[in-house]
This record gives C-alpha cells, structure tokens and sequence, in this order.
C-alpha cells in the first residue's frame, strides 16, 4: 500500500464508526481539503506520521505543547501518577498544591476549580457570572471560540468557522437569543449592546488575545474599554484564556496588557498536554460554587492526578525559568518576521500577526483585526500552501482561520528551515498566481 493509501485507509475506517473520521471537526481538514495525516509519535518540535515522515509542528496539540511533545519531565510526571492510580475521585494533595502555584501566577486567580476541558471551563464561567449576578444575557465576540457549548455556538470561530457554519443545529432559539454578538476590537458596538441590555446583562466574554479566526490581538484600549463597561454595567468580566493563558506572557494577556478580568478560563498549557482546565478569579464571586453556593458544577475526573502532575511539571519549569519567555517570543518573532520578509519579496499579500507564543498569516491586502477581515483572506490560496509545506515537512493548522504555535522545543535552525520551505512555495505561489 502507498503512503498516501495508509493514511486513507485508516481514515475509512474511521469514517464507518467515528462522524467525519475526527473527534474534532478541524482535524478532518475540511478547511483545506485532502486526507488528514494520522500520526502515532512526537519528539521535541517534530511530529512523525504512521509511515515515519517527520514534520516540523506548528500545530502542537493546538497550543497546549509549550515544551514541545514528550519532554522528559511530564513523561516522567505522568509515568509516576500513573504507578499510583490514574484516579480517586476524591480530593488528593496534589489538587492544592496546583492550585496554589496556579493561583500564584496568574492575576487575579484568587480562588479555581479544576475540569477536563476549556468548554467546561468557560461553560461553567458563564453559569457562575449568571448566578452571581441573577442576569440572563451574554456578550460574546464574532469569531471568538469559547468551546462548544450552546451559548457559545453563536458566531463562533474555530472549527465552525473553518466548515462555514459558525451556528450549530441543535441550539435553541431561546438561547442563542440571550447571545448577544459584537464584533472583536469594536469597542463603540459593544457601548450600543450594553446601552440597550446592560440590565439583564450576566458577562462579557472574549478571548483578550483571539487564536480562532487567527492569532489577532485586541486594540489599543479595547480590554480596557470592556473592563469599563463591565464595571459600569455591574456584568461580569471573563477572559478566556484557554489558548492565550500562559502563551503571550507569564501570567497570560492580563499581565501582558494590565487589564484585569473577574473570571479567567484557562486550559492547554495548564495541563502538559493532557485534559485539564481551570476557571476561577474573584473570591466572592468563587463562593457562589457549590458545594459552598448554589451554583453547580462537578467533574468525576476533575483534578485528575495524571493530568495534575503533568500540569504542574509544566507550571513549577515555566516559573523557575522565566527567561523562557524572552526565547518563546524570539523564535516566535523570527517566523514571524521572515515570514512577512518572503511574502514582500515575492509581492505576495500576506497579513502577518504575532504575539507571544501565537501567530498567523493571512493572504489578504488589508490588516486582519476581527472576523469580517479574517474570512476576507484568500482561504484557498492558504490550502495550497498547507498542502505544499507538508512536501517540505512543515505542519501547519489545517484551516486559514486557526492561529499557529511555537514551542519552547523550536531552535533558531528549526525557523530558518521552515522559512526555506514558505520562500519556496511563494516562489511556487507568485510564479503560478495561484
């Protein structure tokens, strides 16, 4: 059998017993056509399919990877809870100590609860700032992904953008209409929407550094502006910052841009690449959860020891090694930079953006600062360069509209490789004009 009939195959296997072949619509590369890879090992910044092709990965597990794949110590973190049990369901030591060192890097996280994953987190966000505050509506930003429940499939960006379908059957009108939408960095729209709902207005929820319709980043005063608003309004504010959250920064978009949320959502990095997340913030706004309050949420695997020890192998490496994040958004930088060098040189409209840990890059003439401008760009001239990169052993997100990653695994030599491979197929791009 062929290479490319490998991976075939096992996807109509898939496909017979799993909707679209995927356990997450993206993966089905839909938004760039062809057969998705199936990959069986990772090693630092590379990824190494079912018939030993190895790529370069931007990808990295969508974020969650800041120390690339299989580093050494969360194998080993993970390999010691494991010999332990995977699982009490019972409260266990090592909840209170990732707790702890959680709560002591990011802003304004005076009290958490654990969960298995961002939807759960920022679902959970929004029924905690709808008890607190006895308020039914939400605000919520085109394009912004907060998972997939209900209230959030409204708009959305992240898969259901990639398949054109950013709302989902099998959402109720009566809750799509306590959605309320505005468009990401427009600040005098989200005034309007306040204005006229403010009284029945529960949150304003919004991704601080947007990663799914792109890396975008939000404008000079614009979380400032929703943190005024919020206050004004008595709504509360929530930053998720499941992708963002120890990516742009130590301490996540907060403590880049000095805006403070009164609920955090984070996930991804928080868990060393295994299923964990995490919504907390104000104190008094935590004691509505039960079983201290009458807001209710439970998880049988919250809190995990597997997931918690991989989390905090993570958590204790990026505290005792600040400068890291001097390296994450140098080597960030440098792709972005060559990128955006390539692209001039071959007169090619490209829109780069990058901050911290996160990027993109858009085929388009004009700056790409919300979702309208996002699925403006030339999404189909983006599939041909995925498709071509992986010839060179590049992988990118298989969708114009999903940030990519960089990881702490990534050298200086990975990036300059990987920007040989993007000039050639720009030269390939500009001299075809397709």
């Amino acid at each position: 059998m062929s290479e490319a009939g490998k991976h075939a195959d096992w996807m109509r296997r898939a496909e017979l017993r799993i909707p679209g072949g995927v356990n997450s619509p993206v993966r089905a590369w839909r938004g760039v056509g062809g057969t998705p890879l199936f990959f069986e090992r990772g090693s630092g910044a590379w990824l190494i399919d079912i018939d030993g092709r190895r790529y370069l990965d931007y990808v990295c597990s969508w974020g969650a990877l800041i120390l690339g794949h299989a580093h050494p110590l969360v194998t080993e973190a993970i390999q010691a809870a494991a010999a332990r049990s995977t699982s009490f369901g019972a409260p266990t030591t090592l909840e209170v100590e990732y707790a702890e060192l959680l709560c002591s890097i990011v802003p304004n996280l005076e009290r958490m609860r654990l969960v298995n994953s961002g939807t759960e987190a920022c679902m959970s966000a929004i029924r905690l700032a709808r008890g607190a505050t006895g308020r039914r509506k939400i605000l919520k930003f085109d394009g912004c992904y907060h998972g997939h429940a209900d209230s959030f499939l409204v708009r959305a960006g992240s898969g259901a953008l990639t398949l054109g379908e950013p709302n989902s059957r099998g959402v109720t009108e009566g809750t799509a209409g306590d959605t309320l939408i505005a468009p990401y960095n427009d600040l005098a729209a989200v005034e309007q929407l306040v204005a006229a709902h403010g009284r029945d207005l529960a949150a304003i929820i919004v991704e601080p550094v947007a990663g799914n319709m792109g890396c975008i980043a939000p404008a000079q005063g614009f979380l400032a502006g929703l943190r005024r608003l919020s206050t004004a309004s008595g709504a509360v504010l929530i930053f998720d910052e499941v992708m963002c959250g120890l990516r742009v920064a130590f301490g996540g978009a907060q403590a880049r841009y000095g805006v403070d949320a009164d609920l955090i959502t984070l996930g991804k990095i928080i868990g060393g690449g295994l299923p964990l997340a995490a919504y907390g913030g104000r104190a008094d706004l935590m004691r509505h959860i039960a079983p201290e309050g009458g807001v209710y949420q439970a998880g049988t695997l919250s809190g995990n020891p597997l997931a918690v020890s991989a989390g905090l192998a993570v958590l204790r490496h990026l505290k005792a090694h600040p400068e890291l994040y001097d390296a994450l958004e140098e080597r960030s930088s440098q792709l972005a930079r060559g990128l955006a060098s390539a692209a001039r040189e071959y007169a090619l409209p490209l829109q780069v953006n990058q901050v911290g840990g996160m990027l993109c890059a858009h085929f388009s003439t004009a700056p790409v600062t919300d979702c309208a401008s996002s699925t403006a760009s030339d999404s189909k001239r983006f599939a041909r360069l995925f498709h071509a990169l992986l010839d060179h052993g590049v992988y990118l997100p298989p969708s114009a509209y999903e940030a990519w990653f960089v990881s702490l695994a990534h050298s200086a030599q990975d990036i300059e490789r990987t920007l040989a491979a993007m000039r050639t197929v720009f030269a390939e791009i500009a001299a075809t004009g397709s």
